[in-house]
């Protein structure tokens, strides 16, 4: 598995952290004000706490708990409670290449040369979540993997699947650009309707 959408640009603002996941790596995803996304473990390194509950600082991600910053580079610049000490280089978060592409934000887990996939010019629609899993989902399509699955149907739709747990993953629509967006996502919500109901 190389890219992997994890969320809609839209739904992640500039000075926004959001919590995601693909498969059993939880993940905070957080834009900086001047646009640059990263992908984070979504554990502060020093007690746990979910990283996605904290806030965007300037270039800083800060934990919600005891205020800690990680810069860019996850690693932890500044402490609150010893706003003198200049924190360990031991102390960073996880980080994975994180990049937004076609409204799309991507995430790789690993190294990869991989491209990122081809959107053919459609724009984003939604996000929803499915319960079933990105294997079964890509099945029913008769697809040989899930990253992304082109639909056919009148919106000329693609869905780039991101796999959450072994029975559910979130799809993020697109759809050509002059389709009608309130239709695509009625269409989108009959189509979570009838996958949800494919026998396991």
């Amino acid at each position: 598995m190389d890219w992997v959408a994890v969320a809609l640009k839209k739904d992640v603002p500039p000075g926004v952290v959001i919590p995601s996941r693909i498969s059993d790596s939880e993940l905070a995803i957080w834009c900086t004000p001047s646009g640059r996304y990263h992908a984070w473990s979504d554990r502060c390194p020093h007690r746990g706490m979910r990283l996605s509950h904290g806030f965007v600082r300037g270039d800083t991600l800060a934990c919600i708990y005891h205020g800690w910053q990680y810069n860019e580079a996850g690693s932890c610049d500044y402490i609150p409670a010893h706003p003198k000490l200049t924190p360990p280089v031991t102390i960073c978060v996880p980080t994975y290449r994180c990049v937004e592409d076609g409204g799309v934000i991507w995430v790789s887990l690993t190294e990869t040369d991989s491209p990122l996939p081809m959107l053919g010019g459609r724009d984003p629609i939604r996000s929803l979540q499915i319960s079933l899993s990105a294997p079964d989902l890509a099945a029913h399509f008769g697809a040989h993997s899930f990253t992304t699955i082109a639909v056919v149907s009148d919106h000329d739709a693609l869905l780039a699947v991101q796999p959450c747990t072994d029975r559910t993953c979130m799809v993020h629509a697109l759809a050509a650009p002059d389709a009608d967006r309130k239709a695509v996502s009625r269409w989108l919500e009959d189509l979570r309707a009838t996958l949800e109901r494919v026998p396991a």
